[in-house]
């Protein structure tokens, strides 16, 4: 049954009979933005707004090596303290930080991430700010994921470069059971960009929509994708770091507004056997000022030597990289042949069978897009070893091959082998063996998190393969 911010949202729900109080943050008339520019605030900017806007309660937000979202919560009193980086957390109880006999961290709050959740009382609301971790003396910890994308960029822009990235998260909504535990049946039987005037989805998905715009994105489209209870929001792109900064926000927004609707939201990769899975395609440039390094009007197809070398960088390490992009045991029941899901190392400008596509957009708009990343990456991580990846293209010259506008999942083994087109990672455990063999990508990342990540990935693979699947005892439990 539709919950009241349903019936709220939209009027035609008013007919049922409904039990909670009216959430009146999620009413249309009220969308007005609460994330002012932050560009070059001080700390007393914050401060002052936070007493203008009533903020009562300040989150300071980071995301563990697994991309999971943290957050420490004070109250007024410790907002000057907060913002001077002086609240300390048990680094040791977040997954991939630290031993217990060095477990203090520092959250050093980054001032531009300052905006205001649009529910709430409005005599008490709530702010967020994004951190950066640090050690108790100061530096940078070497484990923070943030930390090590703004590395990235950093090695970016000594080379001339700023990366623009915007990535596509796609989710599912589902029903609760009846204890509230997570099911996966689907609120819908709708397919791509279909409308369906009693679909509670197009309802929720709109209050997303508002609640984000309050927020500060600029979003551009939201629609109903392929597989039952599928959806895509999208927001305009941005720099690489706010762009990880937008996912991480996304991703709550999206499960905090499907729960007032009485849905559960999900960014699992492959929920539902036989149904498309969901993925989050990254379209990433550079850029030389404001001149995209990606273009170049005069060349074929108007890709830079630039663009094509980093896209060789893409082919040359995505076998590599995939764990990253790619996390979950469940991931790889994505990455399979039939449901539009790229499973071959290559790149495209007609058609989304292969890996890397370039669409049609030249000038400013150049832009590539690589198609296997799902919505289970941290976004800091995945964005640093797409970069990484691109930019030893580029420093190396890799070699683009030339580009597979036939479709992949239609060719024979020897007419990919004879364009050398390689498959990506059939699993998780294979993918960390390639992972592990990737100097470069692991470079990038930095022992600790590799190690970590490496670590809590192998024992994931190890509880995975020790079950024994319904699947299992339906095929042998009678037969053997």
């Amino acid at each position: 049954m539709p919950s009241k911010d349903a019936r709220l949202y939209n009027g035609r729900h008013a007919v049922l009979a409904l039990k909670r109080p009216a959430p009146e943050e999620f009413l249309p008339q009220r969308s007005r933005s609460l994330a002012p520019d932050m560009a070059g605030a001080t700390k007393s900017d914050v401060l002052e707004l936070t007493e203008k806007l009533n903020v009562r309660f300040m989150r300071l937000q980071f995301t563990d090596i697994l991309g999971i979202n943290k957050n420490v919560e004070i109250p007024s009193t410790q907002f000057e303290k907060a913002l001077a980086g002086d609240i300390m957390f048990d680094g040791s109880s977040i997954e991939g930080f630290v031993r217990i006999e060095e477990s203090d961290m520092l959250l050093v709050p980054d001032l531009e991430t300052f905006l205001v959740y649009p529910w709430g009382d409005d005599e008490n609301r709530i702010c967020r700010l994004i951190c950066d971790i640090h050690r108790p003396s100061g530096e940078p910890f070497v484990g923070d994921p943030r930390g090590r994308l703004k590395a990235l960029l950093a090695k970016a822009k000594a080379l001339g470069f700023t990366m623009n990235a915007g990535m596509e998260a796609e989710f599912f909504l589902f029903k609760p059971g009846e204890q509230g535990e997570a099911t996966t049946a689907t609120h819908d039987v709708g397919g791509y960009f279909d409308l369906a005037p009693t679909d509670l989805g197009e309802d929720a998905r709109r209050a997303m929509v508002d609640t984000l715009e309050r927020m500060g994105f600029e979003v551009e489209a939201a629609h109903h994708e392929v597989a039952h209870g599928q959806h895509e929001i999208d927001f305009r792109y941005a720099d690489a770091l706010k762009t990880a900064d937008n996912i991480a926000t996304f991703r709550f927004v999206v499960k905090h507004v499907a729960s007032r609707f009485g849905l559960l939201a999900s960014f699992m990769p492959k929920p539902i056997y036989g149904q498309n899975g969901s993925g989050m395609h990254t379209h990433q440039s550079l850029f030389r000022g404001k001149e995209n390094a990606f273009w170049d009007g005069a060349a074929e197809w108007e890709l830079s030597t630039t663009a094509l070398h980093y896209i060789g960088g893409l082919l040359r390490h995505a076998r590599g990289m995939c764990a990253i992009t790619n996390p979950l045991v469940n991931s790889y029941k994505r990455l399979v042949p039939g449901y539009e899901a790229p499973v071959n190392v290559a790149w495209s400008m007609r058609n989304r069978s292969p890996l890397i596509r370039v669409p049609d957009r030249r000038g400013p708009g150049t832009r590539v897009e690589l198609r296997m990343p799902d919505p289970a990456a941290n976004p800091y991580l995945a964005l640093t070893v797409m970069l990484a990846a691109g930019l030893d293209g580029i420093e190396t010259r890799a070699d683009h091959r030339e580009p597979v506008n036939e479709n992949i999942w239609e060719m024979s083994f020897r007419e990919k082998r004879r364009l050398r087109i390689d498959d990506l990672p059939h699993d998780l455990n294979e993918a960390l063996d390639e992972l592990e063999k990737d100097d470069m990508i692991t470079d990038a990342l930095g022992k600790h998190i590799t190690s970590h990540f490496v670590a809590a990935k192998r024992q994931e693979w190890r509880d995975y393969i020790t079950q024994v699947s319904a699947w299992e005892l339906e095929s042998y439990l009678a037969k053997y």
